[in-house]
């Protein structure tokens, strides 16, 4: 049996990993930008699926709600109540394992479409370096719109202890109010 493979296939490549739908409304005033999920959020199809990652931990800062005690979909709900929208810089690539350093081939999102739609939008916020190495540039001028955050990630790849972590996560809480329209 023949098996046809392209010249430029590569059997041993990475497989391509594609990002999420962001997780955005017209009352979006943050949007967390990350890079790419990695293998467990992939395979629970939830962003931030990982355990030992810190995002909802750090969110719960960042909202005064504990985000951790509540399944992903309420999750999503609590931080879009608190004006808060999610998504990555990076639409798809190949990367082996979940570390950013793997991240091959990568086709940007249209960050600025997104950033475009969101009426309320102040911040940006990115979290790690890759993100926001990758969506800085992708924004070019928009970025100058918009208050810009850089997070150190709250992957557990990134050491850094996460008192260290919170206190820039932190800085979010001003644009992370619950909307009135919400607690009516």
């Amino acid at each position: 049996m023949n098996h046809f493979q392209p010249a430029d296939a590569d059997p041993d490549a990475p497989q391509l990993k594609r990002c999420f739908a962001p997780v955005v409304d017209v009352r979006t005033r943050i949007l967390v930008l990350g890079s790419l999920p990695g293998e467990r959020s992939l395979a629970q199809q939830q962003y931030y699926g990982h355990r030992q990652n810190r995002f909802w931990a750090l969110m719960s800062e960042v909202t005064g709600a504990d985000l951790v005690a509540l399944d992903y979909e309420a999750r999503l709900a609590a931080l879009l109540a608190h004006g808060i929208g999610l998504w990555d810089v990076v639409a798809e690539a190949r990367r082996e394992g979940s570390l950013d350093s793997q991240i091959r081939g990568q086709v940007g999102n249209d960050l600025a479409g997104l950033v475009e739609s969101l009426p309320q939008l102040a911040t940006i916020a990115f979290n790690g370096g890759t993100a926001a190495r990758l969506g800085v540039k992708a924004l070019g001028g928009l970025a100058q719109r918009y208050r810009i955050v850089n997070l150190p990630s709250s992957s557990p790849a990134y050491t850094a202890p996460y008192a260290e972590k919170m206190l820039v996560w932190r800085t979010l809480r001003d644009h992370a109010r619950p909307l009135a329209s919400d607690l009516a």
